[in-house]
């Protein structure tokens, strides 16, 4: 199983990382809708069977039930992988969300996680997003205290642009960037990979099949389908004009897939990960029959070929 060194730390991850977003359940403001805590479970144990070695999850993510069910999941388990999880992301008594990155709001944070995931130290413990902005200083210099403490033992940040990694990187370095990255969503390939490239930063993307649009599963009957609580139904990808032209998109990466008999999903990631500067790509899932889908992207590599099947399928994408 390939590893790759994430940025200047010691930790050496799989190209694909176990995403726990979905799994927080419903009642929350980015919610997937409900799901079975069991099957959340039995999914990240056949991820880790299939040798996926680390799990990113965060506070936010059904306002810590993430956290638990990965709990759950790893308790006995005689291996444990690498556990990331985000701070900086908090929700009041009606459970409206909102930054927060003071000090004394981040290390409560780090202590809440600590107990929800059940262990002593978090190996990648990130600030999820850079809100409010002046606040960054503030709340990086807490992240390098958790990490001189021994409560985290590597620090990262999600979400943030080039000027922001900047001024964080002032105060102390940055083991990792986690930016969404996906053939559809390329805003960081002008500016913040280079950057990253360039001071050693790490980069683990998210949404690399575009929150599953890419993933080929989804039609447009099932897209109308979605319940309430899920936040994609109010997403513009998944609603017309956008919704026609990205199936049709999914059914090029079809083809390619299918000359390596790989399904369209393991296509979209494998495309994240042909960037030098990233390190791997997170994948969720919430059964396990999703995650044995998509294991295959841990070691497929599309070929130039390929590459140049898509692009133009891109480039037809882009005109439509």
């Amino acid at each position: 199983m390939e590893l790759r060194q994430l940025g200047q730390s010691d930790l050496r991850i799989t190209p694909v990382g176990f995403g726990t977003w979905a799994i927080g359940g419903a009642g929350w403001r980015f919610s997937w809708g409900p799901t079975d805590d069991q099957e959340s479970v039995s999914a990240i144990h056949r991820a880790l069977d299939l040798g996926i070695n680390w799990i990113d999850t965060a506070a936010v993510y059904g306002l810590g039930h993430s956290e638990e069910i990965v709990a759950q999941a790893l308790a006995g388990r005689a291996s444990r992988p690498y556990v990331f999880t985000k701070c900086g992301r908090t929700a009041d008594e009606n459970g409206n969300i909102g930054g927060a990155l003071k000090a004394a709001s981040i290390r409560r944070e780090c202590e809440a996680s600590l107990r929800r995931l059940g262990c002593d130290v978090i190996d990648l413990y990130q600030m999820h997003w850079p809100d409010p902005d002046e606040d960054i200083e503030e709340g990086w210099t807490a992240m390098a205290e958790l990490q001189a403490a021994g409560k985290v033992r590597w620090i990262g940040v999600s979400n943030f642009n080039a000027a922001q990694l900047e001024r964080a990187r002032r105060i102390a370095p940055i083991t990792s960037l986690q930016p969404p990255y996906s053939m559809l969503r390329r805003g960081i390939e002008a500016e913040i990979l280079p950057y990253c490239q360039r001071h050693g930063i790490g980069v683990i993307v998210y949404s690399p099949m575009l929150s599953g649009m890419l993933a080929g599963g989804m039609t447009a009957a099932r897209a109308a389908q979605l319940p309430a609580s899920d936040w994609r139904r109010n997403n513009k990808e998944f609603q017309e004009p956008r919704l026609a032209r990205n199936l049709a998109l999914v059914e090029e990466l079809r083809a390619v897939g299918a000359r390596h008999h790989r399904a369209p999903g393991e296509v979209a990631i494998a495309w994240t990960l042909r960037h030098s500067a990233v390190t791997g790509a997170i994948v969720g899932a919430r059964r396990p029959a999703q995650i044995e889908a998509l294991a295959g992207a841990l070691d497929f590599r599309l070929t130039d070929a390929d590459f140049k099947v898509i692009d133009a399928a891109l480039a037809r994408n882009a005109q439509a």
